[in-house]
């Protein structure tokens, strides 16, 4: 593959350390850490896929979705795929031995073009399991493209772009209601403490990057008009903090669909990336609010990304390899 080494640069102290295919690998990774990866490549353009709500054992579609994977992942020799989250359904992994990594990864993603690093965030359905397997390094043993941590920043040398990966379950009030035992917060004890914490360093990472371009990867929505809809408490917490920043683009899975979003009002683009397996749920309520929708489609597929210094270029497939829509951002 194009990409020679990851290196990562832990913003954490006292951490044992664990040395794993050319990646040094976090021991706690499920702790409050800021992981800094740099990939280096000498030449643009730098190529990856996106993908999220997708692990299903094959199922609804998945399999199908993956052979179109791999195909564009051919055509454009891709450097590594951000998965948006809600890896493992319907209730995350049982912990770090669970065949279902293997029947909704491995045995999944088997083209030679997918065999590269894939970076993920967690989605709510990983936090109904032991989400803390999904971080910690027996998986990245059990197959090396894994990684997996709570927020970690990923700064591309030689072209100006620097991805900020976020933990967006904690925000989602909801999910911490007494009557509402779905979810397991191994890695969120306090969410008061934890979403303090990640919005102190996910500020401090923005204001001191200089990159041209800045990406932030979540799995829940900010502006959507699926059957989840938009995500209030990231309106009110973290949106601001992007914007006031110079973020360029928010990708999220969450809604299982593909959706390109720009409002007049605000820098960001928001692309959603979801239909990496179950999908055609419909649009949700707020269908009709002035969102800035540019293209919505309610079904499975992907994004594909092509950056060079100035360009970031997106395509989104359908699961026949089908582009059903493109977005040109150009900058000086």
């Amino acid at each position: 593959m194009a990409w020679s080494k990851a290196l990562l640069l832990l913003k954490a102290q006292s951490l044992g350390m664990l040395l794993v295919n050319e990646v040094t690998w976090p021991e706690f990774a499920h702790q409050y850490l800021v992981v800094f990866i740099e990939v280096k490549k000498s030449v643009a353009p730098l190529n990856f896929l996106v993908v999220g709500d997708w692990g299903r054992d094959g199922l609804f579609n998945q399999t199908i979705v993956a052979e179109q994977m791999g195909i564009v992942g051919t055509k454009l020799n891709i450097d590594f795929v951000i998965s948006t989250g809600d890896n493992f359904y319907e209730n995350g992994l049982t912990g770090p031995d669970d065949t279902q990594f293997t029947t909704s990864f491995s045995d999944v993603y088997t083209q030679e073009s997918l065999q590269t690093p894939w970076y993920s965030v967690l989605g709510n359905h990983d936090y109904r399991g032991n989400v803390t397997a999904q971080v910690a390094k027996e998986l990245t043993i059990r197959d090396s493209r894994w990684f997996c941590s709570a927020t970690y920043q990923f700064v591309r040398e030689r072209m100006d772009v620097e991805f900020f990966f976020v933990d967006t379950n904690p925000f989602v009030e909801s999910y911490w209601r007494e009557n509402n035992k779905d979810y397991i917060w191994q890695l969120a004890i306090s969410r008061e403490d934890y979403i303090a914490h990640e919005l102190k360093n996910l500020t401090t990472a923005l204001e001191t990057s200089n990159a041209k371009w800045k990406i932030v990867v979540g799995h829940h929505t900010m502006r959507c008009v699926g059957k989840h809809g938009e995500t209030q408490e990231l309106f009110a917490q973290m949106l601001p903090i992007l914007e006031a920043n110079g973020v360029d683009i928010y990708i999220n899975g969450h809604d299982h669909c593909l959706q390109n979003i720009k409002r007049f009002d605000s820098p960001l683009h928001f692309l959603t990336s979801g239909g990496g397996s179950e999908a055609w749920r419909g649009r949700g309520n707020n269908e009709n609010k002035d969102v800035g929708l540019q293209f919505y489609y309610d079904g499975q597929g992907f994004a594909a990304v092509s950056m060079a210094p100035s360009l970031f270029h997106v395509d989104f497939y359908d699961i026949s390899g089908n582009i059903l829509h493109t977005v040109n951002l150009l900058k000086n």
